[in-house]
């Protein structure tokens, strides 16, 4: 019996990419203008950054009030839209979304396609926002030195 792949499909025998805390905080730290200096990351590679953070009591607190409130995602409104950004500091994109100052890191080593356009990258990320507000886990906060 001959077993040939006929249709000269490519078969994909990657497994998932998941992304070590301290790779992901290596890349975002990278993607992150230097001068914003207060943020906070989740687990899935969202991240908010405060403007007003000495004013804030609880940035952690804050931080998981943000993400439930605008992190879920609502397709057919303001929650389902997305920009995406090409980062020229580290490899991979930034995905925002309708909450200020939330972005949300994808690596190309996460995605299927070796090619993959702004459509696929934003819906992938703006998926991984919808898993950090479903599950806000911090897993960095960072605060500018006095």
């Amino acid at each position: 019996m001959n077993c040939k792949n006929s249709d000269k499909k490519k078969v994909d025998s990657r497994k998932p990419y998941e992304m070590t805390e301290t790779n992901l905080l290596n890349r975002v730290k990278l993607a992150i203008n230097p001068k914003f200096q207060d943020w906070v990351l989740f687990k899935n590679g969202t991240y908010i950054i405060f403007d007003n953070a000495d004013t804030i009591p609880n940035l952690e607190s804050e931080a998981i009030k943000s993400m439930k409130e605008f992190g879920p995602v609502y397709i057919g409104g303001s929650a389902g839209d997305f920009g995406v950004t090409h980062l020229n500091q580290t490899e991979g994109w930034l995905v925002s979304g309708h909450g200020y100052g939330m972005y949300t890191y994808v690596n190309p080593n996460e995605l299927k396609s070796e090619k993959p356009n702004d459509v696929e990258i934003g819906l992938f990320g703006r998926n991984k926002r919808d898993l950090d507000s479903k599950e806000p886990i911090i897993i960095h906060i960072n605060r500018k030195v006095k």
